[in-house]
């Protein structure tokens, strides 16, 4: 017998890359996913991030569209179109009245800023700042490696390196960051192919230059308040330009993982045969 799944509600707090490629893949198994953003989401890899549709009412991946809602009505709406609709709450209070039988957490800050496994029925966090069995059920790896997309019952996952993955042979060099606070001036458009020693940005009328020769596969928005420090861009040196409109080989690993996650919990959800 088919089980009564499509019912299912699952609301994923943040936008960015990561977030995007969960909630494209469990959008894709016909789950009902809501996305959380926060008003000013300083995504990189834009093209391929749901959080876009803060900016532009509506963003679409790998042909699934986020829209921007408001109200509980406007979702179901947008479900009813096979879309996810975003909600700008960086409290995740739509779960209050849409209730959700799963969240996921993949602000991806290294940290829990506030997701606690007594919200929902399941409850699971991606990366570092969560441990499964305390502040959520289960817990998703996003340390490339070995482990990468497994799912943790108990325990933690591993802490951040700090260190960009290798691509090209390249790790830190293929990263633009921001040099002082202030807004930031995109002189390029993720896509373009750049050469090294060439201005990509601007800080405050301070120079963000490529360090390596490749194409902008992230960039973030142009006017968009930044801090020191911050990652602004990423180059990729194999120069294929595809690569910057669709969904990582990482962000489909832990896609994978919570989905994963939220299958084995359905004998906790309670579904039945129709």
């Amino acid at each position: 017998m088919a089980l009564s799944f499509p019912d299912l509600k699952v609301l994923v707090r943040g936008g960015g890359e990561m977030a995007s490629g969960i909630a494209h893949r469990l959008n894709r198994c016909h789950l009902r996913v809501l996305i959380t953003e926060v008003a000013a989401p300083t995504t990189v890899r834009r093209t391929v991030a749901f959080a876009e549709a803060v900016f532009q009412g509506r963003h679409a991946v790998e042909g699934v569209e986020a829209v921007k809602v408001s109200s509980a009505g406007e979702a179901y709406r947008v479900w009813e179109r096979e879309g996810i609709p975003l909600f700008v709450d960086p409290q995740a209070k739509a779960r209050e009245t849409i209730k959700p039988e799963v969240i996921v957490d993949a602000i991806m800050a290294k940290r829990n800023t506030g997701t606690d496994k007594s919200q929902a029925p399941v409850v699971i966090g991606v990366g570092p700042g969560f441990r499964a069995g305390w502040n959520v059920h289960a817990v998703v790896e996003s340390n490339r490696g070995h482990n990468l997309g497994r799912v943790l019952w108990e325990g933690e996952a591993e802490q951040d390196t700090g260190l960009p993955a290798p691509v090209g042979g390249y790790t830190e060099e293929r990263v633009l960051r921001v040099p002082q606070k202030g807004f930031f001036k995109a002189l390029h458009e993720i896509g373009d192919q750049v050469n090294q020693g060439e201005l990509v940005a601007q800080v405050n009328g301070f120079p963000i230059r490529a360090q390596i020769q490749g194409v902008l596969r992230g960039l973030l928005k142009d006017g968009i308040e930044v801090e020191e420090g911050m990652k602004a861009g990423d180059i990729d040196p194999r120069g294929e330009r595809e690569y910057c409109y669709v969904i990582s080989d990482k962000a489909r690993a832990i896609a994978g993982g919570v989905l994963e996650a939220i299958l084995h919990s359905l004998k906790d959800l309670q579904f039945r045969p129709t």
